[in-house]
């Protein structure tokens, strides 16, 4: 948590060093703003003793003694202007400060959501995997919101009605010591109230956030399964679920509102004994002659001045607790590191032929739970190797372990005779193209989606790869060709055009090294002939891991492996497979006893 509090605290902390010009301006804005706030009872104060009862003026003012006993109307009129004067110089103090702050608070916010969603991108698979997302877009949208309204709406805000407050006190004492006890004689409940709404609402609202943060989890999970959710009719019971899950925040977001009432209406009620003493004993006082009555008035504004800075500041303490809830949410996102880094001396893979070995190699996530269990294999440089086994036999931890989003338990995989360890993890996966079974495209125009497999890639090359793809036919029959905008996930799209697209993203990254996960799985006749097609123009001169359940297509593989409850029990090449592993030989004939079955009932 030290670590954590130390990476936000040092993000504030730049931030504000970076913008300690406008920050200071600002500071002297809510310096103006207190000291006109306190100046405004002594108008009043002046208009009473020193005109209308012609008393002496305080000796910084002699100068106008003349001018208030001769010119009583002119008096009262220059004495009342400065109403006027304090409420411009208010005024522009405000608006400076609401504008500098403004800017500090979105500054930061946009600060914290870049930081996050940087850091976010550089955490681990596993961490990912176990996170709710909509916990995190929360973190990232709300709480930086929440911070951005300390900075932009209540810090100075707070520390402006903490000055006043202080300074009334002060000035107070200096006019008359025994009205200030008695004003004062509330302060100790007024604090207590305080310090109970500050600590019971930080609670509340970390909770608060908490519940809000499930809320958009599920609301993510199930938007994101909307189609299982159609057909299977669990409608009625999903909306079930998120109503209970609803209603949790709804129950604390009352309680937090409840609390912020009732803490407002007592200091309310607490402020009004604190006026009432001062009015009783500041004019029985003034009847005695012991005081001017214009002093009783600035007390009596002071006090019930007073009650505003009380209740500003317990309201501000309120969203302060929020704030530092939001605060300690996204401080514990930050502290959490990758579970891969690169070493320190980490080398670019640059240039790589694709060589792929893996030796001895072990993995577990944790539970001691063997996932691959001394695996060894080699992928010579130009060749391709197919990966065949029933799901959760390792395949897919395989490919996890060769782009680095874990690393091997023991055991060790090396590229072009290096360790992968040894390579900077984002030069790695820049040598590796990949196509999934469940295609991932982004909710952009063809042409970007196509463009993400290289940075600045140009037009010709765009069109390029999709014709290598077998992609660029049905494009440009498209809306808008390459400019057609894709639901999300390319939903929009059959998954055979969605599998060309993911196919030509892999043409024009261009890289060594391919690995492809089940990309024809779940397609039609016509689509797997052209996605076929297309693969064989990708795969020329690539290093190739070719996971499939497809016995025809790892046939043309240079070499299959076998793998079964995370170990290798197979190798070879199809001709040998058949000759020597009685297993491989029945696979092989069922399928093609299926395929044969399906060819004559069609």
């Amino acid at each position: 948590m030290k670590q954590s509090s130390s990476k936000f605290r040092q993000i504030v902390i730049a931030h504000l060093l970076a913008r300690k010009w406008n920050f200071a301006v600002a500071v002297l804005c809510t310096l103006t703003l207190s000291a006109v706030e306190l100046l405004r009872p002594w108008t009043l104060k002046i208009i009473v003793d020193n005109i209308l009862l012609s008393h002496p003026l305080p000796p910084f003012l002699a100068v106008l003694t003349e001018t208030f006993e001769r010119q009583k109307t002119l008096s009262v009129v220059l004495v009342a202007s400065t109403v006027v004067l304090i409420s411009v110089i208010k005024g522009a103090s405000t608006y400076s400060q609401v504008f500098l702050t403004s800017r500090i608070g979105f500054q930061l916010a946009h600060k914290l959501r870049s930081e996050l969603f940087t850091h976010l991108q550089r955490l681990s698979l596993s961490f990912h995997k176990r996170a709710e997302t909509g916990e995190l877009l929360t973190k990232v949208t709300t709480d930086t919101n929440n911070l951005r309204e300390v900075f932009s709406e209540f810090a100075l805000n707070f520390a402006s009605e903490a000055v006043t407050l202080v300074g009334m006190i002060v000035i107070m004492f200096l006019v008359d010591w025994r009205l200030s006890l008695i004003a004062l004689t509330t302060f100790p409940l007024l604090a207590f109230i305080s310090w109970y709404r500050f600590h019971a609402i930080r609670e509340s609202a970390r909770r608060q956030r908490s519940a809000e943060g499930k809320i958009a989890s599920k609301l993510h999970e199930i938007l994101s399964s909307v189609l299982v959710v159609q057909a299977f009719g669990r409608e009625r019971y999903e909306e079930e679920r998120f109503e209970l899950q609803s209603e949790a925040t709804l129950d604390e977001s009352i309680r937090t509102a409840r609390l912020e009432a009732a803490s407002s209406r007592a200091v309310d009620i607490v402020s009004a004994f604190g006026l009432f003493g001062v009015l009783v004993f500041g004019s029985l006082q003034a009847l005695e002659g012991k005081i001017l009555p214009g002093s009783v008035l600035v007390f009596a504004a002071y006090v019930s001045g007073m009650n505003g800075p009380i209740r500003s500041l317990a309201k501000l303490s309120a969203k302060i607790s929020r704030a530092m809830a939001s605060a300690s949410r996204v401080s514990d996102v930050l502290s959490i590191q990758p579970e891969v880094e690169d070493r320190p001396d980490a080398i670019a893979a640059n240039d790589l032929t694709g060589e792929i070995t893996l030796k001895n190699v072990s993995f577990h996530y944790g539970d001691q739970k063997p996932i691959l269990d001394n695996i060894s294999f080699t992928i010579p440089a130009g060749k391709t190797v197919a990966l065949l086994g029933m799901s959760g036999a390792g395949k897919s931890t395989i490919i996890s372990l060769i782009l680095r989003f874990y690393d091997a338990t023991s055991g060790s995989i090396m590229v072009d005779c290096v360790d992968i360890r040894d390579y900077k993890r984002e030069s790695l996966r820049g040598q590796i193209g990949l196509v999934l079974q469940d295609t991932i495209l982004f909710g952009a125009t063809v042409r970007e989606n196509i463009a993400y497999g290289k940075e600045n890639a140009g037009e010709d090359e765009i069109i390029l790869a999709a014709k290598a793809a077998n992609a660029h036919d049905f494009i440009i029959k498209l809306d808008k060709g390459y400019d057609t905008v894709l639901g999300g996930s390319g939903g929009t799209l059959p998954g055979g055009q969605r599998q060309r697209l993911a196919i030509a993203r892999a043409f024009i990254r261009n890289s060594p090294i391919l690995i492809l996960d089940e990309p024809m799985t779940g397609l039609d006749i016509e689509s797997e002939k052209a996605l076929r097609d297309a693969m064989q123009r990708l795969l020329r001169g690539k290093t190739c891991l070719f996971i499939t359940h497809d016995l025809r297509a790892a046939a043309s593989a240079d070499s299959i492996l076998m793998l079964e409850n995370g170990r290798i029990t197979e190798q070879g090449t199809h001709q040998d497979l058949l000759r020597r592993s009685g297993k491989y030989q029945g696979l092989f004939l069922e399928k093609n006893n299926v395929i044969v079955a399906t060819q004559s009932a069609n």
